[in-house]
Formats: structure tokens, C-alpha cells, sequence
């Protein structure tokens, strides 16, 4: 699809998301309902159109998932808290102004009640570990203001035993590097100002080899391309300042030839179905290279970098490297 973000199109596909609730997709993708949820609204600030869902009805349905008994959010009604719903849901209130609807207390004492021994922390009661559980533990609490009570060197020694000999994060302990995993490690070392522990330039070296001769990048070698990893690799390389170690004309070029041509929306690659998670993470690659008419995304919260710095939280030495040459 042609050479322009096709941003009217998109905010179409985004509002249709859901209309049909007798649609089998729909009800299979019910696990993931409070992450599209995020991933659309976020796509949708970051084109400047933020109002295009209903508030009201956004905010109804958070509260409406939320789990009581355990004091987090699961993904759809009546489903157990997970974190990553957990996380979720905080950020869509975080956009919305509407934190005030939940107990912040109660919420902050569930996400501390899933680390481990280890540092790590458990998706869930059921006890699944993963390091990118472990960000959203450090990302909700900081967007909480209950960072405070985090054991921070007992979290930041598990994220140290997770580093790999190329300088990548896996996992967990022992697990190969992966570029979703490398996000999720470094931000949550941003936020708790550990950054030291990153072998920058050997990780940074590792990040770019993720780009194909296509342009589009990889979560590991020799796989395919992806356009969600122009978030994954991109974000970390702007918290690792090296950007500039990407060819950005053809990651714009790739990203933007991954659109759905007739009703909008962002697949894995060209010529795929599209779907709100690839949309968001394509927008956040374009928005990350500087991409004109797209708000700022800060790279740490993968969320409008404005509020972010509202909460005071943008770190004194985060600018975001923009693309000035398109």
C-alpha cells in the first residue's frame, strides 16, 4: 500500500473493532479483549485521534473486569486478574483520567503480591513466570506512585541473570535473547534508573542486526521479519540512544507497505491480515522515527510520551532521537 500512514483508514478499522459481538473471532479472542483495548487506544493517541471511542464506555468496561477477590484486572469480564490486563487496564485509565475510579492501594498490593523469591514476578495466582510480567509489575507501579515499594535490587538481579553473552535478555534465566524480551527488560531498567546494567553498544549492535535487507526487523536471527518489532527494537534503541543505527527510510518503507489496503488496520507483514496489535506497533515504530503528524511515543511506557512527562516520570536524560529528514 502506498507510501503515506493511511491514518483516516485506520481510525476506521480501530472503531470497528468489536462491533460484531457474534462473531466467532470475537469471543476466541476474549483472553486478549483488555490489551486490544490498550493497543487500539494507544494507536489512536498517537494519531491524534483519541476521541474516536466512546470514554464512557471504555472506562465501563475496564471497571467491568475487574476481579475483586484477587484486587487486579482480567482480560474480559468475569476472568481471573492477570497482569497483563493489570497493566492494561491502569494505562487506559492513565489516558482516560479516570485512575481515580480504581483503589490504587489495593491494586499496588496485588502486583507486589505475584514477585517471587527469585525477583521475578508471576503473571498471575497460577505462578507463570516471565520477564515481561516483571515489567508490567515495575510500569504499573510506577504509574501508580507505588514504586516505593518494590524490592528493587532483589527485581533488578533477576533482570541481571537474565542477560545473555550478546548482550540481549531472555525470558527468564538461561533463555536466549529475544527483542520483545530485551524491551521489557530495559525499560523496566530505565524506570527504576538501573540502566547501568546494560552492555550498551554490544546490545545495541545486536538490536540493528535485527534489521533484513527489506528494511523490516526480526525478533532473533535468521526469522522472519515482523512489523511489531518496530517497537520492540526501536523502543529499546531509543532508551539506548542508538536510533540512528537503523536504516530508517526503509523500516518507514516496510512498516508502511504492511497496511490493509480497503478497510485499514497493520498486519505482521504485506499482504497479511491486519489486526490492532501490528497497528499499534507499526504506528509506535513511525511515530519513534519522527514520522510526520504523529504524536511523540515515549519508549519506556509505550505510551503519548506527553502524559508521561504530565506524571512526572520522563527521565532527565530521555530524548526521544527524532527523524527530521522526511
Amino acid at each position: 500500500m502506498g507510501s503515506t500512514l493511511e491514518i483516516p483508514l485506520h481510525v476506521k478499522y480501530i472503531q470497528s473493532l468489536g462491533e460484531n459481538k457474534d462473531d466467532l473471532v470475537y469471543h476466541l479472542t476474549a483472553h486478549l479483549r483488555m490489551n486490544a483495548v490498550y493497543w487500539g487506544l494507544t494507536a489512536l493517541c498517537v494519531m491524534n485521534h483519541k476521541d474516536a471511542l466512546k470514554r464512557d464506555e471504555m472506562i465501563d468496561f475496564v471497571m467491568s473486569c475487574w476481579d475483586d477477590e484477587a484486587g487486579g484486572f482480567g482480560a474480559s469480564p468475569d476472568h481471573d486478574a492477570h497482569l497483563l490486563s493489570t497493566l492494561s487496564a491502569i494505562q487506559i485509565l492513565v489516558m482516560q483520567d479516570a485512575l481515580d475510579r480504581i483503589d490504587i492501594p489495593r491494586v499496588a498490593k496485588y502486583i507486589l503480591s505475584l514477585q517471587q523469591p527469585s525477583g521475578v514476578f508471576a503473571g498471575d495466582a497460577f505462578g507463570e513466570i516471565d520477564t515481561r510480567f516483571l515489567y508490567c509489575a515495575v510500569n504499573a507501579l510506577s504509574l501508580l506512585g507505588y514504586l516505593h515499594e518494590l524490592d528493587v535490587e532483589k527485581t533488578v538481579g533477576y533482570i541481571r541473570r537474565c542477560r545473555n553473552f550478546d548482550g540481549g535478555f531472555g525470558a527468564r534465566e538461561g533463555a536466549e535473547s529475544h527483542a520483545a524480551q530485551v524491551w521489557v527488560c530495559v525499560a523496566a531498567l530505565a524506570i527504576l534508573d538501573k540502566l547501568d546494567e546494560v552492555d550498551v553498544e554490544t546490545l545495541g549492535w545486536w538490536l540493528a542486526e535485527r534489521q533484513l535487507p527489506n528494511g523490516g526487523l526480526n525478533g532473533r536471527p535468521e526469522k522472519l521479519e515482523d512489523v511489531c518489532y518496530s517497537h520492540w527494537v526501536l523502543s529499546s534503541m531509543s532508551i539506548l540512544k542508538k536510533v540512528h543505527w537503523i536504516n530508517a527510510d526503509k523500516l518507514i518503507a516496510f512498516i508502511l507497505s504492511a497496511q490493509a489496503p480497503e478497510h485499514g488496520g497493520i498486519a505482521d507483514r504485506p499482504g497479511n491480515q491486519p489486526d490492532v496489535f501490528h497497528t499499534l506497533f507499526g504506528v509506535a515504530g513511525l511515530s519513534l522515527l519522527g514520522y510526520p503528524g504523529l504524536e511523540d511515543l515515549d519508549p519506556i511506557y509505550c505510551m503519548p510520551a506527553h502524559l508521561i512527562e504530565s506524571k512526572g516520570l520522563r527521565k532527565d536524560w530521555q530524548a526521544l532521537p527524532r527523524k527530521t529528514s522526511l
